[in-house]
């Protein structure tokens, strides 16, 4: 085995921007073989990060996630960390909401981190690796969310299921974690989510990097006996 082929491989999904994007790069730039997903922009962008493991895909749709991964085998022969960055938000209350909205955030948050598992599971098996997924801080605390109840619903759905495989996957070597972003704003941001920047009990808001150092030490041989865990990355926030 050669350098080059000794280094561990990636896939993050949902690579294309923000949190996934800075997972990405903070992994390739610690030597991994990155692979990135992107469903609609960015090809260009990401085809000069990562020459030649840029993938498009709906990680939604089964067959999609099928051809991602076996595009990431034919290209590096294993999969060592699968990080799922993809989940849509959806603000407002749920009387406001109809039941197309609610079932995209199903869809979004949960049911594409399921098909991804279904797609990558055998062969994290094999290389014994891990997965990482991202929830929403305070998802612990079952609150009721006046302002974005269908997320954080989608989001207790989704840790609820990274418990359930990571005591299914714990046999295999496989660990299966959440990491929970708080307030991360982002040039899209609403002025309200800018002006409660203040109210960080670490005294500023999150910023990409803090997950992405995170993801890679879950990743990493030192998070080798932490499994079915879900760490809040947010600064204080939601205490």
């Amino acid at each position: 085995m050669n350098e080059q082929t000794a280094r561990p491989v990636a896939l993050v999904t949902g690579s294309a921007r923000g949190i996934g994007l800075d997972t990405a790069v903070d992994l390739s730039r610690l030597g991994w073989r990155t692979h990135v997903v992107w469903r609609s922009s960015n090809r260009g962008e990401l085809e000069e990060r990562f020459p030649g493991r840029v993938h498009q895909g709906d990680v939604t749709s089964e067959e999609d996630c099928r051809r991602i991964v076996r595009a990431v085998l034919e290209s590096d022969g294993r999969l060592d960390g699968v990080v799922h960055a993809v989940g849509e938000y959806l603000a407002g209350p749920l009387e406001g909401l109809g039941t197309n909205d609610l079932r995209h955030m199903l869809e979004s948050n949960t049911l594409s981190a399921f098909t991804l598992i279904r797609a990558t599971r055998a062969q994290l098996r094999k290389d014994r690796g891990a997965y990482v997924f991202f929830g929403a801080a305070g998802v612990e605390g079952l609150r009721a969310r006046a302002d974005s109840a269908a997320y954080f619903m989608a989001k207790t759905a989704l840790l609820s299921m990274v418990r359930s495989v990571a005591k299914e996957e714990a046999s295999y070597g496989v660990r299966v974690n959440m990491l929970s972003p708080g307030l991360v704003p982002h040039e899209h941001s609403s002025a309200d989510t800018k002006a409660l920047a203040g109210s960080v009990p670490a005294g500023r808001p999150g910023r990409g990097e803090d997950l992405a150092h995170a993801v890679a030490w879950l990743l990493s041989a030192e998070a080798e006996h932490i499994t079915g865990q879900n760490i809040d990355v947010a600064g204080g926030w939601m205490l």
